[in-house]
Parts: structure tokens; sequence; C-alpha cells
């Protein structure tokens, strides 16, 4: 069986394209088995994970969590807010504790950039980032592009443009990376305060009228704007936001094509979409969801299988 080149998922740059192409093809098969009446296998039956979150999350941690089980590993959750940590514990003081326990892999969201990066230099277990601070977010990527292969047969040659805070977005960076690794055609979108000045370097296009970019585009993937990374105001305010970046119905029905609308969650509903597009037949907002569960199974089933026992 082939495996991955890499023994933690730190960030879809550390990856290449036969390593996509694998998460892809392990997922079709999980894909398959979450769909049974018995959603279970016992692939990681002597496998232990923690999930390490120093950050709010619903979807990204119940999806793990859902993920592991469903591999039926035994799994710990370890949540920030009631640990040790507050008393001033370090990150690796912690992370060792937990390993101490004869755990095998760590799933961790946390607010610093390059954490998961710096962590996998100083434990022994294989390390999943599930979000860096602003940096990246290799899953909800992997989910990303994998919801589009299953809609539109494949990634290569595809247009897709990222509309939002692109600044502030781990979600855009971890994006960006996997697309251009696949084939795609990748844009951004949005007010000229929340493009990072790096971004023309990633082989990116920038273009600021949101009605040139969805005329342009296949796929368009709305963010939220990242009001809790955001120490100065970006923009005048939200309405003018919506006004300018916002997606509607109306919108999208005076388009000269069908484009597909995609969104990482939690949606600010009437804000980057409006009701009436979240829940349309040009949405797959929710099979993102689902494939984020076979997505996971995928990964943590290649990286426990380079685990040496």
């Amino acid at each position: 069986m082939s495996e991955l080149s890499v023994n933690h998922l730190l960030g879809i740059k550390y990856l290449n394209k036969k390593d996509i192409d694998l998460i892809f093809e392990t997922a079709d098969h999980f894909k398959e088995v979450i769909n049974r009446p018995i959603k279970k296998v016992p692939s990681l039956r002597d496998i232990t994970i923690a999930n390490l979150f120093f950050e709010n999350s619903t979807r990204t941690r119940l999806s793990f969590e859902l993920a592991e089980k469903r591999l039926s590993a035994d799994v710990i959750n370890f949540s920030a807010a009631s640990s040790s940590v507050k008393k001033g514990e370090t990150l690796i003081d912690t992370v060792n504790n937990i390993l101490s326990m004869k755990v095998d892999m760590v799933v961790m969201r946390h607010p610093n950039p390059g954490a998961g990066v710096f962590l996998a230099k100083h434990v022994e277990a294989s390390i999943v980032n599930a979000g860096d601070g602003a940096h990246e977010h290799p899953t909800q990527a992997l989910l990303d592009s994998y919801s589009i292969r299953e809609r539109l047969g494949e990634v290569a040659g595809k247009k897709v443009v990222i509309v939002g805070d692109i600044l502030h977005s781990r979600v855009a960076l971890s994006n960006i990376f996997a697309l251009k690794l696949q084939g795609a055609e990748v844009k951004v979108c949005g007010p000229k305060t929340l493009i990072p000045k790096y971004i023309e370097k990633l082989d990116v296009q920038v273009e600021t009228d949101l009605r040139k970019a969805l005329n342009w585009c296949d796929i368009a993937n709305m963010l939220r704007i990242q009001n809790e990374r955001m120490e100065i105001s970006y923009f005048p305010s939200t309405r003018e936001y919506t006004q300018q970046f916002g997606v509607n119905k109306k919108i999208l029905d005076s388009l000269d094509k069908e484009i597909i609308i995609m969104h990482p969650g939690p949606i600010n509903r009437g804000v980057e979409i409006t009701s009436d597009v979240a829940d349309s037949n040009h949405a797959i907002i929710l099979d993102q969801v689902q494939n984020g569960v076979a997505v996971r199974m995928a990964v943590i089933y290649l990286l426990a299988s380079k685990i040496k026992r």
C-alpha cells in the first residue's frame, strides 16, 4: 500500500500531489463506510488520540472526534479553558503529560502560528494541525478540494475565487496551497485592507470587484470576517462590507453561468452570504461538513499506519 511522505499533517505546504491523491482515495473508501448502517471499522483499535483545542471550535472538533470514533480509536478530549495551561503550564509540558499516558497521536488547534511544527520537533507523537492561528488549516483545505472533486470530477483546471477576509484566514492560505498543487486557478477577492501584501508571490491574482470575480469562477469559497483576530477596523462597517462583497440570490441569478458556493463555517448569514444562497442548490456547504469526517478519517488512518509501535 502507498503511504504518505510525511509523519505529521502540519500544513498543506509540506504535502505533495501524491499525498493529496492518496488521502482522497482513502477518503472515498471511508465515505462509503460512513454511509453504511454500521458506520464503524476496527482499523485503529490499538491507537489512542488526544484532541487538544486551545481555541474554541465546534465543527472541526466534532468532526475529528467522530472520525476517530468511526475508526475505533481511543479518544481523549482536552480543553484549554479547564486545564493547567491556565495555571501557567507550557505547551510541551502539557503535551508530554498527556503523552505519558501512552497517547499515539495529537490533534491540536492553537492560536499561535507554527505551534504544530514546534510541537512535532519536541514530542514523540504524530501531530495533526487542526488550525494554528492565521497560518494553516490543512484538513479544511483537503475537505474543500475533495468536495470540489466530488461535485465537478476533478480540481485541475477549475477556477476558484476565495472571497472575504484573506488576511486573517488560515483556511484561505491552506486552500491556495492545495488548489495550486492540484492544478486549479485561484483568485482572491475582498477589501484591499484584507488582502495580504505577499499574496501575488503565491501565484494568485487579486480581484476587488465581486461581480467580475464571480463571472470568472467555477467555485466561490466564501469566508467570514475574522473579527476575533482584528485589533483595528479594516473596513467602514459590516453593512458596507456586505454591499460590496456579500453574495445573495439576486447576484447569483444575474451571472452568465451557474457557480458553486462553498463556506468553511461558521456562516454569518446576511453578511458574506444570505440564507437563500446558503440553503440553495448552488451551495455544497453541508457536503463539505459530511466530507470532513471522511477526509479526517483518511488523514488519521494514513498517519497512524506510519506510527512505529
